[in-house]
């Protein structure tokens, strides 16, 4: 599937060659190194993620590195950088945006979910992705963003949510 999105253009590979032709290769060296000073060289892949990201000014970066200090908590504390997302807020933000309805949502997360090992909980993830960004947001642009794309998607939140919490 992954060489599919590749050949297709949905996932572009990046080296260091590409970055040396694109002429961005030493901000990438230099968001690497600084990035090592604030991520624990344990995670060197997230490291690169997002220097990455960074270089190329990337909007959003999918993680699965949630715990404290981390990538994605450490991106949800600064508003110019990447917007962080976990597998989990994709999927929620998919069927927000009616691309599946719910029971795909769920069998898409625990097919995931049991793949990768991470042993995450779906409503555990809703409830955190509810609090990110309507009752508790780290950033205040993470809710002008969600209340941007839902009023212009017309989408009832409130239906919806109850809806995907139905199946829990």
């Amino acid at each position: 599937m992954v060489d599919a999105d590749i050949a297709s253009g949905k996932i572009e590979i990046y080296t260091n060659q590409r970055l040396k032709e694109m002429a961005v290769y030493r901000i990438f060296e230099n968001n690497v190194r600084e990035n090592r000073i604030l991520y624990d060289t344990g995670d060197l892949g997230e490291v690169y993620a997002i220097s990455l990201a960074q270089t190329l000014g990337a909007y959003a970066l999918v993680t699965d590195d949630i715990k404290q200090g981390g990538p994605y908590m450490s991106l949800l504390q600064f508003e110019d950088e990447a917007m962080p997302f976990t597998f989990a807020d994709v999927l929620i933000l998919r069927y927000l945006t009616g691309t599946v309805d719910e029971m795909q949502t769920v069998k898409d997360f625990h097919a995931i979910n049991d793949a990768s090992d991470l042993k995450w909980v779906f409503q555990s993830h809703l409830k955190k992705f509810i609090r990110r960004f309507w009752y508790d947001p780290y950033r205040k642009g993470d809710t002008a963003w969600i209340e941007k794309l839902t009023s212009e998607k017309g989408i009832n939140v409130k239906s919806k949510l109850m809806a995907l919490r139905k199946l829990m």
